[in-house]
């Protein structure tokens, strides 16, 4: 059975007066299966998920500053639990310091450097010469305002007798400027004697070294 426009059932007739007639058959249109969805609400729907988390996510800036309060906040928790740990362990030393050995530490004197003993030596001895300048000038300075050589000068004319004695004077001998000038040159050549065997000891005491490894020192700790 068929209607004007030449179409009958399934099949369509192109040409109304041409005795061959063309099958074509017709394809329904294609339906979605249940339950799958097209790709364009698929799209729509990440689309506007997406947008959801970006905006219910906080901005960058509030990001970074959580984390350097997070971080700072561990930092101190850190320092605190550090500092408590150091003072126990401080009371600890403490309350047991009188238990403790002190610590003791062996060590060899290998060398002496000569320089260094020359110039110290020197400055000793001469702190040495003034010293003993100073010193016999302040005695001898005592004695004579005791009236000693007067009376050293008076026990020897009693005692001698003669005209000989007369004339006799003991300042003349040991005087304060005779002792004096003597005690300057013997602390002049001291300074020269002091440096130069100290010099040379810090020399012997080198090669020694050298052979016999030097002399060993044990120091300690000071438990006060």
């Amino acid at each position: 059975m068929s209607d004007g426009s030449g179409r009958s059932g399934g099949t369509r007739t192109d040409g109304a007066g041409d005795d061959a007639t063309r099958k074509v058959p017709i394809t329904p249109a294609a339906t979605p299966a249940k339950g799958t969805t097209t790709g364009t609400p698929r799209a729509a729907g990440g689309a506007g998920a997406s947008s959801d988390d970006t905006a219910s996510r906080p901005p960058l800036i509030e990001r970074i500053q959580a984390k350097l309060a997070s971080a700072t906040e561990e930092h101190r928790a850190n320092a605190a639990a550090k500092s408590e740990h150091t003072a126990s362990t401080s009371s600890q030393v403490k309350a047991g310091g009188g238990n403790r050995t002190p610590r003791r530490a062996r060590l060899r004197l290998t060398r002496i450097d000569p320089w260094t003993v020359m110039k110290t030596s020197f400055l000793l001895a001469i702190a040495f010469g003034v010293v003993t300048v100073v010193a016999v000038a302040m005695i001898w300075s005592v004695l004579d305002a005791a009236g000693v050589w007067d009376s050293i000068n008076t026990t020897i004319q009693e005692s001698v007798g003669g005209p000989d004695t007369a004339d006799l004077d003991v300042e003349n001998y040991i005087g304060t400027s005779r002792v004096l000038g003597f005690t300057v040159v013997v602390a002049a050549v001291d300074v020269v004697l002091i440096t130069a065997i100290a010099t040379l000891t810090a020399f012997l005491y080198n090669m020694s070294a050298a052979l016999l490894g030097g002399v060993e020192v044990t120091l300690s700790e000071d438990q006060n």
